[in-house]
């Protein structure tokens, strides 16, 4: 499968490091360009881009990037079709994002990343850390398998992005619809806690705003 990633920091690289090993195409771009890419390149096979040619290279197209620069990938996203599934991996930070005034005002950040590109998003792999989704992943029917949150409106979409999930060595938990994501955001129970698939049907039950 072709894989678009934008970002290559913690969670974009690993992200390229475990999804070529499983021998997906990926493309992978950052705001400094190619050039600055040509060791992740090397490392793993992942074809260095730019950010535009990330975005309409594949049928998947993860977005981690700072949450402020998320509004500088919209002109980007005005011509990719419609049927690209958009991974949103991103977390709101307002001492590093500065004050996103819908994000304040409580409006779930996924949906807003959604209204920004004017396309699908599904959440997921935004509430773990990178070293432990690159190291602990976990066969299926391991009683030490990690479970994670995917929630988007797109059912067809979810299932694509849950079963990628899966394919990582994690258990993919349907944490609802972008309205519900607000529960795997940071500072909620399932946030950066390596919860089995129970630990975590029971952390989003137990969010609260």
């Amino acid at each position: 499968m072709k894989i678009g990633i934008i970002g290559a920091g913690h969670i974009g690289g690993t992200l390229t490091r475990r999804l070529t090993k499983l021998g997906h195409e990926v493309f992978v771009a950052n705001s400094r360009g190619p050039d600055t890419l040509q060791d992740l390149a090397r490392e793993t096979g992942a074809h260095a881009v730019e950010v535009r040619d990330a975005a309409h290279a594949a049928k998947f197209v993860v977005v981690t990037v700072p949450e402020a620069h998320v509004t500088n990938l919209a002109d980007i996203f005005d011509d990719v079709p419609e049927d690209v599934v958009v991974i949103d991996t991103c977390n709101y930070y307002p001492k590093r994002d500065g004050r996103i005034a819908p994000l304040e005002d409580g409006k779930p950040q996924s949906k807003w990343v959604s209204e920004q590109l004017g396309h699908r998003v599904i959440k997921a792999f935004n509430n773990i850390q990178a070293q432990h989704l690159m190291e602990m992943g976990r066969p299926k029917g391991d009683v030490n398998r990690i479970a994670l949150p995917v929630a988007g409106d797109d059912a067809p979409a979810k299932q694509a992005v849950m079963k990628l999930v899966d394919d990582l060595g994690f258990d993919p938990i349907d944490a609802g619809g972008l309205d519900d994501s607000w529960k795997q955001q940071p500072g909620t129970p399932v946030y950066a806690t390596d919860l089995g698939a129970d630990g975590v049907r029971k952390a989003l039950a137990e969010a609260t705003h």
